[in-house]
């Protein structure tokens, strides 16, 4: 069982490695392979209302569940393949959104910031 992201691409590198699969897992393929799993998680939520889709149960719940899984598989072999921390850019990315989205001035908001070029003049 994965305990971290680490866990997690260590037990996907061997299962490609254990196929030969990882000739076939490039950047480029694995990101196609990544969008493809984002359409069919979509596809999953795709009609239902706003409200239906925040509360999900059984078979319904289980085939979202099983797509974020495949979305969150390709991510992690994407990010061992490229050798990039996940955890850390997303604490990054975080931090960036943190400055660009300061949460008293955009509390409630949907609206998106201009580019912090723009903000800091």
């Amino acid at each position: 069982m994965a305990n971290s992201l680490s866990d997690l691409a260590e037990l996907l590198r061997e299962f490609a490695n254990e196929r030969d699969w990882h000739q076939f897992h490039t950047p480029k393929n694995l990101s196609m392979a990544l969008a493809g799993e984002a359409g069919e998680l979509l596809a999953e939520l795709q009609w239902l209302t706003p409200e239906e889709s925040a509360v999900l149960a059984g078979d319904a719940k289980a085939r979202v569940a099983a797509e974020m899984a495949d979305v969150l598989n390709y991510l992690v072999r994407l990010a061992d393949v490229l050798d990039v921390d996940l955890l850390a850019e997303a604490e990054a990315k975080i931090a960036h959104s943190a400055k660009r989205y300061p949460a008293d001035r955009w509390r409630g908001s949907a609206r998106k910031a201009p580019p912090l070029s723009l903000l800091a003049g």
